[in-house]
C-alpha cells in the first residue's frame, strides 16, 4: 500500500482525494509521490502523520485546470471542500483546521505563507514533484494539455523578448520551475530541493544544447 502506515486513513479519504479529470499531472500517482516526500521529510523534521495524510490526499480534491481563471483559488477551494469531508467524518475542529490551513498554503499560485510544521511540509512535499525529472515530465506533459509548443523557435530562451509560458513550456523554467527551490520551508525540505533543483538545471542546459542554443 503506497499510503504506509496509514493505509486504513488512505482507504476512507481516497474516494474523495480525486474529482473525475484528464490531468495526469495530478493522479493518484501524484498523490503518491507526495506522500513520500511527505514522510521523507516528516522523518526529519517531526509533524502530525494523520494531518499529513490527510492533507496530502485532498490538497487536489477540486480539480481546476491551469489555464482556469480560479487557478488561484484553487487551494482554497480544495480546503473547504476536504473540511467539510472531514466533518462528515467526524474529525474534530481543530485537527480539520490543521488540515485545512495545509491544503490551502500549499499552493504556488496562491502565494499563502504556511505557519503550521504540517502545512510547512505538505508545501515542500508538494513543490519537490515539480523539480527534477518528474517536474521535467509534468511540465511538458500539461504544456501538451494545454496546446502550448516546447519553445520559440525564433529565440528559444527569450533574449529579446518576455517570457510566455502558455505559449512555450521552455519559459516555464524560468517563470516558476527554476524559483521553486529558494521557497523550500524545512530544512530537509531545502535539501531535497537543491538536488533536484542540480538535476532540473542540466535538463535544461542540455535541451538548450540540443537545440542549437548555447
Amino acid at each position: 500500500m503506497p499510503f504506509t502506515p496509514l493505509s486504513d486513513l488512505a482507504a476512507t479519504l481516497l474516494p474523495h482525494a480525486l474529482e473525475p479529470s484528464e490531468d495526469g499531472a495530478h493522479d493518484l500517482s501524484h498523490l503518491q509521490r507526495v506522500w513520500h516526500n511527505a514522510r521523507s521529510i516528516q522523518a526529519e523534521e517531526g509533524g502530525d502523520l494523520e494531518v499529513l495524510l490527510a492533507a496530502v490526499l485532498l490538497h487536489d480534491c477540486v480539480a481546476v485546470e491551469k489555464n482556469s481563471p480560479l487557478r488561484s483559488k484553487a487551494s482554497a477551494l480544495a480546503a473547504t471542500k476536504a473540511g467539510g469531508i472531514l466533518q462528515n467524518l467526524g474529525w474534530q475542529p481543530a485537527r480539520m483546521a490543521a488540515v485545512t490551513h495545509a491544503i490551502e498554503t500549499h499552493s504556488f499560485s496562491a502565494g499563502l505563507t504556511p505557519e503550521s510544521l504540517e502545512a510547512k511540509i505538505v508545501q515542500d512535499a508538494d513543490r519537490l514533484d515539480s523539480l527534477a525529472m518528474i517536474g521535467v515530465a509534468r511540465t511538458f506533459y500539461t504544456a501538451g494539455r494545454m496546446g502550448s509548443g516546447l519553445y520559440d523557435p525564433a529565440d528559444p530562451t527569450a533574449r529579446h523578448r518576455e517570457y510566455d509560458d502558455k505559449r512555450f513550456c521552455l519559459d516555464h523554467f524560468q517563470t516558476k520551475l527554476l524559483h521553486l527551490a529558494n521557497g523550500f520551508q524545512t530544512a530537509t525540505g531545502q535539501r531535497l530541493a537543491q538536488l533536484r533543483h542540480a538535476r532540473l538545471k542540466g535538463f535544461m542546459q542540455t535541451f538548450i544544447e540540443e537545440i542549437g542554443e548555447q
